[in-house]
Parts: structure tokens; sequence; C-alpha cells
């Protein structure tokens, strides 16, 4: 079997397209509009070979207690997306950068909220202890890359949302529920690791 880095660049060589959160649901007009750059880490740590996956803050306005990819928008200060990934991740769970080696990106993923989230798929190799951001992160944990890389384990729900039902991809692991956006991003990994 190809080691892990192989399998991951293999994965990022393979055909694919652009993901939105509109996906399952095309009866939604997807909206036309200037979309905010951002990106997340998929950071899978070689050791363990995991993704590291996080649990937002319930204190915050947008998407309290979700789970989710460390990241954000591009500030101005990023000088590329990568980066603004790479910022996010050290940031929000004190990942340093030089323990992650960035392997590529995933084509991007629109989101309701007008985000175009680029994936940044990234190695993280090294002594790690994670340090969440009081602030929007309550809990960093691992996923095993076996569960989210197989589709089998992801389901498609929905709820009612704006007045109609909403489709999207839930990919449930333990305690934790892991859907929306972050499911989609996962699944599109899936789909190329498959």
């Amino acid at each position: 079997m190809p080691d892990l880095k192989t399998r991951l660049t293999d994965a990022l060589s393979r055909p694919g397209s652009a993901s939105s959160d509109f996906d399952l649901n095309k009866d939604v007009q997807v909206p036309d509009c200037k979309l905010t750059p951002a990106a997340v880490l998929v950071g899978v740590r070689a050791e363990t070979e995991s993704i590291i996956l996080t649990k937002r803050s319930a204190r915050l306005k947008h998407h309290p207690g979700q789970i989710a990819f460390p990241g954000g928008k591009q500030d101005d200060t990023d000088a590329t997306i990568i980066n603004a990934a790479l910022r996010e991740a050290e940031e929000e769970i004190g990942l340093p950068a030089q323990l992650v080696e960035t392997l590529g990106t995933l084509p991007p993923h629109q989101t309701v909220t007008g985000y175009q989230v680029t994936p940044v798929l990234a190695l993280v190799s090294g002594h790690y202890d994670p340090v969440p951001e009081a602030g929007e992160v309550s809990e960093v944990f691992e996923v095993p890359l076996s569960h989210l890389a197989n589709p089998s384990m992801f389901r498609v729900e929905g709820r009612i949302w704006q007045g109609r039902k909403r489709l999207y991809y839930t990919v449930p692991y333990g305690p934790y529920y892991v859907w929306g956006a972050t499911a989609r991003i996962l699944r599109a990994l899936a789909d190329r690791m498959s």
C-alpha cells in the first residue's frame, strides 16, 4: 500500500470540481454574488493518519458549536490563500506552520454565507499539542482518515431552512456530528481517495 503522502497527492491529482452548499438542492438558485475568499486547513496527522477538526465555540455568532476545519477568510496580509489557511490554523489551534507540509488545494467550496472556501490539504508531522483559541474553538479533536475517506460513511440528511427543505452531507463520528460545508469538503476528498 502506498504511503500516506503518496495517497494524498494521488487524490489531489484526480479530477474534481468545485462544490457548494447548494449541490444537493437543485431547486435552489445559487446566488450570483461576489464571494469572499477563505481557506481551511485539511490537516492530516502523519503519525495517526487522522484529520484535525475543531468544535466551534458555543459563544460565536455564526455557526456556534459546529464542527469545522481550522480556517477563515483571507486577510490583506496573507500573500496567498494557503498562507491564510496556515495563519488561521496557528491562530485557532496553535498549529505551528513549520509542522505543516502543504500538499496542494482541493477545488473551492461556495457557502450559503457568501464565502469561496479553498481547502488546503496538508500533512502535519512532529509533536503538536493543540491550543484552542478560547474565543473561537471549544475543542480540537481528530477523526481517522479511514473513516472520512470512505464514501459509505457519509449520509444525506435535511432540515427546513428559509422555508424549504435543505439537503446536506453528514459524516458522524462518535459524539461529533460533522455536516454542512465541512462534510461536503470531506466528501469531495473521500471521492478522490476511493
